[in-house]
């Protein structure tokens, strides 16, 4: 999806002209499939925060769109490229889906049209403390929730939002929505080298996310150049983080575009510890195993001791034990 510039003072005067970026894609996602999306601020960014990390140009925050377009439009544009391929239709914007002011009529429309694929939205959770947003949530097949902070310190830092929005109240809807949502939930954490990847703020993310019905809770840094002068952490450093929550959260390490591979040796007794401490994809096994290793890896696939388990789209490698426990319980 194309970048914006800094967005100048007189926004209600902006006209949408650009019809045909309300689409976009299909994009092929290890996460969600097969995605055609859908850009509910085509014309320019409008958004409830201004993150450090954002790939979009910095521009002040809004709590409502000031410049929309119709739901006649979105699903007019949504006929013309929808097919039997796609896996979801993503919900998207330059900026804060969720202040898309038709919300809840929207999905009703593309539920009429939409066939066999589902539904996603990706949204940074301010607007869940909107009932009319959380409602509308409700409808859909997918929603992908960011948190990426506790601390209300930590929070204005990284995500730099709207005066009147509060994470203590955040956290809240995002547990009360996890826990009446009947879809697949995903909760996405984006860490930035020295701002929410201390202990401390790892430790009260985990604390949040074990009150938290999520499928999978994907943990990302900078993938692309960012909004502010800030610097995201390696690979090494995303799966030590992850290795620091509870065994019990479904933790996926969601950024790998600029991983450092740690390609580091491990015995069959440590590969199993590992993967029995927190499951990995293949890809993340490429990253932190060497080539001993991986053949080691392989050996014990092939002799049934690490077994596939699939969450959502994605493979897990697993220890065979590991699943044999959890089937008993």
């Amino acid at each position: 999806m194309y970048q914006l510039k800094m967005q100048n003072t007189s926004l209600a005067n902006v006209s949408v002209s650009a019809k045909n970026n309300i689409i976009f894609g299909p994009i092929n996602s290890r996460r969600f499939g097969m995605s055609l999306g859908i850009d509910l601020s085509p014309a320019l960014k409008q958004c409830n925060f201004d993150c450090l990390y954002c790939e979009l140009a910095p521009a002040l925050t809004m709590d409502k769109q000031v410049n929309t377009i119709t739901v006649e439009e979105i699903i007019t544009e949504l006929k013309t490229h929808l097919n039997s391929k796609i896996d979801v239709i993503t919900l998207t914007a330059n900026g804060e889906p969720t202040l898309y002011p038709q919300m809840s009529e929207l999905i009703d429309a593309i539920d009429k049209v939409k066939g066999k694929t589902e539904t996603l939205i990706l949204t940074n959770s301010a607007t869940l403390v909107d009932p009319n947003v959380y409602k509308a949530l409700l409808k859909l097949d997918q929603v992908k929730l960011s948190l990426d902070a506790i601390s209300p310190d930590v929070f204005r830092k990284i995500d730099r939002p709207h005066e009147s929005i509060k994470v203590e109240d955040i956290v809240e809807c995002v547990i009360a929505f996890s826990k009446e949502y009947t879809g697949k939930l995903f909760i996405e954490i984006l860490f930035v080298h020295e701002i929410n990847d201390t202990k401390e703020e790892i430790q009260k993310l985990n604390d949040v996310l074990l009150d938290v019905n999520a499928v999978r809770v994907d943990l990302g840094t900078i993938d692309r150049p960012p909004a502010y002068p800030v610097m995201g952490v390696s690979y090494k450093e995303l799966h030590t983080i992850a290795m620091a929550f509870d065994t019990n959260l479904p933790i996926h390490i969601a950024s790998r575009i600029h991983a450092e591979p740690n390609n580091a040796y491990y015995n069959d007794e440590e590969i199993l510890n590992t993967l029995d401490k927190r499951p990995l994809t293949r890809e993340d096994t490429k990253l932190l195993f060497d080539e001993p290793t991986q053949k080691s890896l392989e050996c014990l696939i092939k002799d049934g001791a690490i077994s596939v388990k699939h969450v959502s789209n994605l493979e897990f490698l697993v220890p065979s034990e590991n699943l044999k426990r959890k089937r008993n319980k």
